[in-house]
Protein backbone atom coordinates (compact mmCIF):
# COMPACT_ATOMS: atom_id res chain seq x y z
CA UNK A 1 0.00 0.00 0.00
CA UNK A 2 1.15 3.49 -0.90
CA UNK A 3 1.39 5.93 1.66
CA UNK A 4 0.18 9.12 1.34
CA UNK A 5 3.64 10.91 1.86
CA UNK A 6 4.52 8.30 -0.79
CA UNK A 7 2.13 9.47 -3.41
CA UNK A 8 3.10 13.28 -2.14
CA UNK A 9 6.43 12.55 -3.00
CA UNK A 10 5.73 10.91 -6.50
CA UNK A 11 3.44 13.64 -7.66
CA UNK A 12 6.01 16.05 -6.40
CA UNK A 13 8.87 13.93 -8.60
CA UNK A 14 6.56 14.28 -11.04
CA UNK A 15 5.94 17.86 -11.41
CA UNK A 16 9.79 18.32 -10.79
CA UNK A 17 10.26 16.30 -13.58
CA UNK A 18 7.72 18.02 -15.87
CA UNK A 19 8.93 21.15 -15.18
CA UNK A 20 13.13 20.35 -15.84
CA UNK A 21 11.68 18.82 -19.24
CA UNK A 22 10.12 21.96 -20.04
CA UNK A 23 13.08 24.36 -19.18
CA UNK A 24 15.23 22.28 -21.63
CA UNK A 25 12.43 21.50 -24.73
CA UNK A 26 10.14 23.88 -24.17
CA UNK A 27 10.25 25.68 -27.26
CA UNK A 28 9.67 22.98 -29.20
CA UNK A 29 5.79 22.45 -28.57
CA UNK A 30 3.00 25.11 -29.41
CA UNK A 31 2.84 28.42 -27.32
CA UNK A 32 -0.67 26.55 -26.38
CA UNK A 33 0.76 23.37 -24.68
CA UNK A 34 3.66 25.73 -23.20
CA UNK A 35 1.57 28.23 -21.82
CA UNK A 36 -0.83 25.44 -20.34
CA UNK A 37 2.34 23.07 -19.23
CA UNK A 38 4.14 26.24 -17.17
CA UNK A 39 0.73 27.21 -15.68
CA UNK A 40 0.12 23.81 -14.76
CA UNK A 41 3.45 22.50 -13.78
CA UNK A 42 5.60 25.73 -12.98
CA UNK A 43 2.47 28.44 -11.01
CA UNK A 44 0.57 25.11 -10.28
CA UNK A 45 -2.72 26.36 -11.67
CA UNK A 46 -5.90 23.75 -11.83
CA UNK A 47 -7.03 22.24 -15.21
CA UNK A 48 -9.82 24.59 -14.03
CA UNK A 49 -7.77 28.19 -13.73
CA UNK A 50 -6.10 27.22 -17.09
CA UNK A 51 -9.21 26.34 -19.01
CA UNK A 52 -10.85 29.88 -17.60
CA UNK A 53 -8.10 31.93 -18.96
CA UNK A 54 -7.64 30.18 -22.34
CA UNK A 55 -11.22 30.04 -23.15
CA UNK A 56 -11.28 26.12 -23.24
CA UNK A 57 -12.59 23.16 -21.47
CA UNK A 58 -10.72 21.64 -18.86
CA UNK A 59 -10.40 18.30 -20.78
CA UNK A 60 -9.04 20.36 -23.83
CA UNK A 61 -6.33 22.17 -21.54
CA UNK A 62 -5.44 18.26 -20.11
CA UNK A 63 -5.41 16.67 -23.57
CA UNK A 64 -3.21 19.63 -24.63
CA UNK A 65 -0.73 18.98 -21.67
CA UNK A 66 -0.81 14.90 -22.29
CA UNK A 67 0.28 15.76 -25.74
CA UNK A 68 3.46 18.98 -24.44
CA UNK A 69 4.24 15.83 -22.08
CA UNK A 70 4.71 13.08 -24.84
CA UNK A 71 6.64 15.49 -26.71
CA UNK A 72 8.70 16.31 -23.93
CA UNK A 73 9.41 12.71 -22.98
CA UNK A 74 9.93 11.64 -26.45
CA UNK A 75 12.39 14.35 -26.81
CA UNK A 76 14.58 13.29 -24.07
CA UNK A 77 14.61 9.66 -25.06
CA UNK A 78 15.82 10.76 -28.26
CA UNK A 79 18.58 13.08 -27.11
CA UNK A 80 19.59 11.88 -23.35
CA UNK A 81 20.45 15.68 -23.17
CA UNK A 82 18.94 16.19 -19.66
CA UNK A 83 20.60 12.44 -18.38
CA UNK A 84 24.23 14.05 -19.42
CA UNK A 85 23.72 17.02 -18.19
CA UNK A 86 22.72 15.70 -14.55
CA UNK A 87 25.40 12.51 -15.09
CA UNK A 88 27.97 15.48 -15.51
CA UNK A 89 26.94 17.22 -12.47
CA UNK A 90 27.01 14.15 -10.55
CA UNK A 91 30.31 13.54 -11.64
CA UNK A 92 31.38 17.38 -11.06
CA UNK A 93 30.08 17.05 -7.32
CA UNK A 94 32.04 13.76 -6.53
CA UNK A 95 35.13 15.21 -7.89
CA UNK A 96 34.66 18.68 -5.69
CA UNK A 97 34.36 16.49 -2.77
CA UNK A 98 37.21 14.55 -3.66
CA UNK A 99 39.19 17.73 -4.23
CA UNK A 100 38.00 18.95 -0.16
CA UNK A 101 39.25 16.27 1.27
CA UNK A 102 42.97 16.09 -0.53
CA UNK A 103 42.79 20.10 0.18
CA UNK A 104 42.01 20.09 3.62
CA UNK A 105 45.05 17.58 3.97
CA UNK A 106 47.33 19.59 2.06
CA UNK A 107 47.48 22.73 3.46
CA UNK A 108 46.74 26.54 2.38
CA UNK A 109 49.77 26.64 -0.26
CA UNK A 110 47.73 25.21 -2.49
CA UNK A 111 44.61 26.76 -2.04
CA UNK A 112 44.88 28.97 -5.45
CA UNK A 113 45.09 25.66 -7.02
CA UNK A 114 41.70 24.37 -5.65
CA UNK A 115 39.70 27.28 -6.09
CA UNK A 116 41.05 26.88 -9.64
CA UNK A 117 39.92 23.44 -9.78
CA UNK A 118 36.31 24.73 -7.76
CA UNK A 119 35.81 27.21 -10.59
CA UNK A 120 36.14 24.74 -13.53
CA UNK A 121 33.83 22.15 -11.84
CA UNK A 122 31.31 24.93 -11.49
CA UNK A 123 31.46 26.10 -15.31
CA UNK A 124 30.61 22.25 -16.08
CA UNK A 125 26.99 22.63 -14.47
Amino acid sequence: MISLYTKGYAVEKRTFEMALLLDFYGELLTEKQREYMDLYYNEDYSLAEIARLGGITPQGVRDAIQRGETTLRATEEKTGFIARVTETAETAERIRLRCQTIEARCGAELGPQFQAIYRELDSLV
